[in-house]
């Protein structure tokens, strides 16, 4: 299906800015596309002293970073993050214009339980979202990590190991639980601390630990959050800030009587993203989508729209509510099918356009100023 997305530039202050490329597969010059649109909207994507095409002060990734991308893992097939797009994604971090020296780290939590073989998530799933469908996540990393330092994490295998931070002495893999409960969403705050194949220690919130001077680097942590745009059969839309119920563990949230799962529809995954780490990057996977209402997160190869879109914005409230507007909503109403649970603008309660203002309210009451208003919302096409 081809969908025609339209620029268009806001009409008020206090702009969110959202890049969208039209025509690309994941295995093509897609991400290179989207880095150009950036630059040439003022947005660099590479971290730099100096000030040149794609680079500069205020890039996104520089050359020692720890680059975290959130993917997908729950689903095989179409339900999973496209693995060309991971693999692309992978590659231009690589070729940072002044050398690599970091770290890459392909990760996510499938909650080691429900999903498609009904145990949780996996990075190496026989049949995959991918030209190639037997590309999974780990084959992808396997190719990068011969000469450079990328590797998966599976925070299933840990989900339910309650640890202490590295800084308390605990240097386990597992779940720092905040059993304090968020009361504007109930919400317990839980997210991974683990240390990778090359010795690094990780904290989803605090960043990256060094052990000897006992403090963390907040900065050198960078997530890159790539959803699969998908319609959900409780929730309505999967897009940036529902894709961050692969951070907390529902496992350990559930055993307090707070589980995380149950507050995506009061705001709970904007709780979680404010209180740990929001994405440097939000980097919408809309190459195939699944568009039938209620039929996600499943998406078998046969329930999958393909319209070759992607789509990236530092505001995950935003391109939330642009994507299922002007993507999910047009494709469901192509095929005929009910949009309202797909429909940002729908504010039933518990429905998405709720919970997505309710995510929001969070994030801003955090500091951030995303707006949800059409009217702040600029759109650059390719």
């Amino acid at each position: 299906m081809k969908l025609s997305i339209e620029p268009r530039k806001a009409s008020a202050e206090d702009v969110a800015e959202i890049y969208a490329i039209t025509g690309t597969n994941g295995a093509d010059n897609g991400i290179d596309r989207l880095i150009d649109l950036m630059a040439n909207n003022g947005q660099a994507f590479y971290r730099s002293t100096k000030e040149m095409i794609a680079q500069g002060p205020g890039g996104f990734i520089g050359t020692n970073d720890v680059v975290l991308i959130k993917v997908n893992s729950q689903w095989g097939e179409r339900g999973g993050t496209n693995n060309d797009l991971v693999s692309s994604i992978i590659r231009v971090i690589l070729d940072h214009p002044e050398g690599w020296t970091g770290e890459i780290i392909v990760a996510d939590n499938g909650q080691a339980q429900y999903g498609g073989a009904g145990k949780g998530g996996s990075l190496d799933w026989p049949m995959n979202n991918a030209l190639q469908k037997t590309l999974s996540a780990q084959k992808v990393v396997d190719m990068y990590a011969t000469k450079n330092k990328v590797s998966t994490c599976l925070w299933d295998e840990f989900t339910s190991n309650l640890v202490q931070e590295f800084a308390e002495g605990d240097n386990e893999d597992g779940y720092v639980v905040n059993t304090n409960v968020i009361p504007s969403t109930g919400t317990i705050v839980s997210y991974p601390k683990f240390t990778t194949p090359y010795g690094t220690q990780v904290s989803f919130k605090y960043g990256i630990y060094t052990p000897e001077i006992d403090d963390y680097d907040v900065d050198k942590l960078k997530v890159i959050n790539v959803p699969v745009l998908k319609s959900h059969m409780i929730y309505g839309v999967t897009a940036a800030i529902k894709h961050y119920m692969g951070v907390p563990s529902d496992k350990l949230t559930a055993g307090l009587g707070y589980r995380a799962h149950r507050t995506v529809g009061d705001g709970g995954m904007g709780t979680v993203m404010a209180q740990t780490r929001v994405p440097v990057l939000n980097i919408i996977d809309a190459i195939h989508i699944n568009a039938i209402p209620k039929d996600g997160p499943k998406t078998p190869y046969d329930h999958a729209t393909e319209v070759n879109i992607i789509a990236a914005s530092t505001d995950p409230v935003a391109i939330d509510y642009w994507a299922s507007k002007n993507i999910l909503c047009v494709a469901c109403a192509e095929n005929g099918d009910e949009l309202s649970t797909l429909d940002p603008d729908n504010t039933t309660e518990k429905d998405f356009g709720y919970w997505l203002r309710a995510s929001m309210e969070e994030l801003n009451a955090a500091g951030w100023g995303f707006p949800l208003d059409p009217s702040r919302i600029t759109v650059h096409v390719d």
